[in-house]
């Protein structure tokens, strides 16, 4: 029998798909390695295909927060393909997941089903454009909503710098109406709105931001974008496709008090399964056609097999929130025992079960402080609980995630795992 291991699946790959990879960060490039091509998960463990067993803090990105093939969730799927893949036509299921969305994120009070969150952002945009009749867009630098066009930019020189395309292959006529402010500074986005407010849509922004690693908001700081944007008349959208239903069923707006008027939400809504949904006041959600004017549609939008896994996600949630009393407990003796065995080596953010570790003594607030990190520190960290049996992102601007699944030996596991490898540096 020919024997299959991860390099030779990666070499495999990279013939027929780009990088080998069918999403970046997979291809293991900043940590000098090739993937892990995986086979099976249960619980809080993945298995490669060489037979390597590991304690999994990545949770497919977010959405394992029960942790891998819960059986719970597993049966009703199974069940549900007993019935068909899809219909192209309305079910159910559809029904009952926007309800229970909006009854745990009531912000939502109308949302629609897509299959991505970078589906959810780019739609919820263009209704926020559709509503306020405005065109441009404030992101934060730093701060990641998917791969659409509008989206992929970085900052330039200053925060009104027009902004460039962060990707080939994007015109820059198609980001110069996305303007780029500073996470956590209320100077920048007042700055902007002072020079060009009545052509602000739309502020968007990670109210937690996940993808320049955990960096936290500074207390006050979404509570001042819901007023700016209020007081210009501009819409506020909370990217929660990574902390819906992952800080508290209610989403990071519940956690921290401050209530969009558009949410996007990705990853745990699913159970693992591709579903995205946004949405908020009735008329705000009014101009989506066939309603209105804001046309957004999709062939496989409210699949029942999705939505199944997505239901009975939310319930198991619903039914036993003091999951998210166990979520903290866990991440937290993590979070100590990096402090313990590291001590101003790193700076460590966490929230619930959202963490990261960077390799700078300095507090990390924002972007800069978060690309100051030592990313070659990281990778060598990374190798380093590889080989150990944990599997945490390859990436220094990643979170680490963690699931109810996570037993509790496994957590004392991977605490002796980084106070060996502080010890050994």
């Amino acid at each position: 029998m020919k024997e299959i291991t991860s390099a030779k699946l990666f070499e495999q790959a990279k013939k027929r798909i780009p990088g080998g990879v069918n999403s970046p960060v997979r291809a293991f490039g900043n940590v000098g390695l090739i993937p892990r091509f995986i086979q099976a998960a249960k619980g809080d463990k993945i298995y490669d295909v060489d037979g390597n067993e590991y304690v999994d803090y990545v949770c497919s990105w977010g959405p394992g927060i029960l942790g891998h093939a819960h059986q719970p969730v597993i049966e009703k799927v199974k069940e549900a393909c007993e019935s068909g893949l899809t219909f192209g036509a309305p079910t159910e299921k559809e029904v009952i997941l926007a309800e229970l969305i909006a009854e745990l994120v009531p912000s939502m009070e109308v949302n629609r089903l897509v299959c991505s969150g970078t589906e959810a952002v780019m739609s919820a945009i263009r209704v926020a454009r559709g509503y306020t009749g405005r065109t441009k867009i404030v992101k934060f630098q730093g701060c990641y909503h998917g791969h659409s066009d509008g989206l992929l930019v970085k900052a330039g020189s200053a925060a009104m710098t027009t902004s460039v395309p962060d990707s080939a292959g994007v015109p820059q006529d198609f980001t110069r109406h996305t303007l780029i402010a500073k996470y956590n500074d209320k100077d920048s986005v007042e700055q902007l709105f002072a020079a060009q407010g009545k052509d602000i849509a739309a502020v968007i922004v990670e109210p937690v931001a996940a993808n320049m690693g955990v960096v936290l908001p500074q207390k006050g700081f979404l509570e001042f974008l819901r007023e700016i944007t209020s007081q210009y008349g501009a819409l506020l959208i909370f990217d929660e496709v990574i902390t819906g239903f992952r800080l508290g069923l209610g989403g990071a707006q519940q956690y921290f008090g401050v209530n969009p008027d558009l949410t996007t939400l990705g990853k745990i809504v699913g159970g693992g399964m591709p579903v995205g949904a946004y949405g908020g006041k009735r008329e705000i959600m009014d101009m989506v056609s066939p309603v209105g004017p804001v046309y957004q549609a999709g062939t496989l939008a409210g699949n029942p097999i999705a939505t199944t896994a997505g239901i009975e996600t939310l319930r198991i949630l619903k039914e036993d929130p003091g999951i998210y009393d166990r979520l903290e407990e866990k991440t937290k003796k993590l979070e100590q025992a990096v402090k313990d065995a590291a001590g101003d080596r790193v700076w460590v953010n966490r929230i619930g079960s959202l963490m990261s570790i960077f390799f700078t003594p300095n507090p990390v607030l924002d972007y800069e402080g978060a690309a100051s990190s030592d990313t070659r520190q990281y990778a060598d960290y990374f190798r380093y609980l590889l080989e150990a049996g944990i599997y945490v992102a390859p990436s220094q601007f990643e979170a680490m995630f963690v699931s109810d699944a996570h037993m509790e030996e496994d957590i004392e596991r991977t605490r002796d795992v980084i106070h060996g490898y502080f010890e050994e540096r």
